[in-house]
């Protein structure tokens, strides 16, 4: 098994596991030179065996095998043709994300490890989940930001490693989640721009960057 799909199983499993995705929900995959590998369509992300994910070439959207690529497969390859530092792409139903962004709101900077780790989020209103106008959006937005939401769909996250793409989905759910408390007890205090840069410029959080994308 190669240290692709090992990191697609072991990810796919994390994603189910922290509640990040149900059912059939969510998807992801890796590049793997001119190919990539992503998940297969209608899967549980859990059960999905080693020679089950779908091998495409990125520049002709060519598919290897019999199974069907997932459903987002024009998004996934938007973002690697798109950005060829971009090594992990995954996508998510993370719940308070979902809920926060379909009320119409964004998701502030609430504690440190979000912007110190998170360069830049953008959103995409809602387009039909699947369709190229999706990929078209999504394309618009991949070249510089790691985060892209979906309003009433979901999370979309890219990174040099699949490792830095899931710490990012997990950070835009946990700031959504804070968020959404915070709203509770009387509305949240929101870091500064200049709060948000000093964070960033901390040697500290520098090198956990590093370590991500190794």
């Amino acid at each position: 098994m190669t240290s692709v799909i090992q990191d697609l199983q072991k990810y796919a499993i994390e994603l189910v596991q922290s509640g990040l995705v149900v059912g059939a929900g969510g998807n992801l995959s890796m590049r793997d030179g001119e190919y990539m590998y992503i998940s297969p369509s209608g899967y549980d992300l859990k059960e999905i065996a080693d020679e089950e994910w779908v091998k495409v070439h990125i520049e002709s959207g060519e598919i290897e095998g019999d199974l069907r690529p997932s459903s987002e497969v024009l998004m996934h390859l938007t973002c690697f043709r798109d950005n060829h530092e971009i090594q992990a792409v995954l996508h998510a139903h993370p719940t308070y994300s979902v809920g926060v962004s379909s009320a119409g709101q964004n998701i502030p900077p609430l504690f440190p490890d979000f912007p110190a780790m998170v360069k830049k989020v953008g959103y995409i209103d809602y387009v039909i989940p699947t369709t190229h106008e999706l990929a078209e959006k999504v394309s618009e937005l991949v070249l510089d930001h790691d985060v892209m939401i979906m309003r009433n769909h979901g999370v979309l996250t890219v990174g040099k490693t699949m490792k830095e793409a899931y710490f990012f989905m997990q950070l835009t759910e946990e700031s959504a989640k804070v968020f959404t408390i915070s709203t509770i007890f009387g509305g949240p205090r929101i870091l500064t721009d200049e709060e948000c840069l000093a964070l960033r410029n901390l040697s500290s959080e520098k090198y956990r960057s590093k370590l991500l994308r190794e």
